[in-house]
């Protein structure tokens, strides 16, 4: 498997980093976790065909994981010459039938008809096969009533994507061991919320998860002001990497 992480921002606009969004490739599939505003553009930055996304899987609903789902479809028949006929695969929790309706209902016939979709609700500790001896399987965290995190295995490797979070010792628990761990690390101590994580509980989660890798990703602007790497140390004395839009990694290396 490849992790790169297409966008490492959050709600607040950043000259950097866009909103949410992950792929993971494997063979044949391209997973895009998460689609947020300025994804679809970045992966044309970045070199990425985003016309080759296989499957989307979003963690939940909020517009900085959600604004270019639209985009990316409407690409996909107006962008593409000719228009992309592949099926496209949408996962994600309770609720995104409805979404996906809404959205079709916000931007008309143009977005209901841009691929054939096969979209599947994912319940928590559910699991799918993608394919290619992939496979997903979600997990509830604590952030809105039906966000979840994900977890991807293909050949023995496997990813752990959080979407966002709070804190929450059994994300640890059902992560223990993964290859890559990737958290949200969204505020420091001083401005800590329950449906967030800071550098300090990102150690303290991958302290008791034992990753071979700590990704770090989803930051406001705050928390780039402190030692982010030092508070994570305090809990966690593994292999972490301060995420970046293009940083990508070949899960060999892990």
């Amino acid at each position: 498997m490849r992790l790169t992480t297409i966008g490492t921002g959050t709600a607040a606009p950043s000259p950097h980093r866009v909103q949410s969004a992950t792929l993971v490739s494997h063979q044949g599939i391209r997973l895009l976790v998460d689609c947020g505003s300025g994804a679809v553009y970045r992966m044309a930055q970045l070199g990425i065909d985003w016309g080759t996304i296989t499957h989307l899987a979003l963690t939940h609903f909020h517009a900085d994981h959600t604004n270019d789902v639209a985009n990316l479809l409407f690409a996909w028949r107006y962008g593409m010459l000719p228009a992309r006929s592949e099926p496209i695969e949408i996962v994600g929790p309770e609720g995104t039938v409805a979404l996906l309706d809404r959205l079709a209902l916000a931007f008309g016939t143009g977005l209901r008809d841009a691929v054939p979709m096969v979209v599947r609700e994912l319940a928590p500790q559910g699991r799918l096969a993608l394919g290619e001896g992939m496979e997903i399987e979600a997990a509830k965290v604590p952030h809105t009533d039906e966000s979840v995190a994900y977890s991807l295995t293909a050949r023995g490797q496997r990813v752990v994507i959080s979407g966002d979070t709070g804190f929450d010792p059994s994300l640890a628990d059902w992560a223990t061991g993964c290859d890559v761990l990737a958290l949200e690390c969204s505020l420091p101590d001083a401005l800590a919320i329950p449906t967030h994580l800071t550098p300090r509980q990102c150690g303290t989660i991958a302290g008791l998860a034992r990753p071979s890798l700590l990704a770090l990703t989803h930051f406001y602007p705050p928390v780039e002001d402190v030692d982010i790497e030092g508070h994570v140390a305090e809990g966690f004395d593994g292999r972490v990497i301060r995420a970046f839009d293009g940083w990508s990694l070949d899960l060999q290396e892990t």
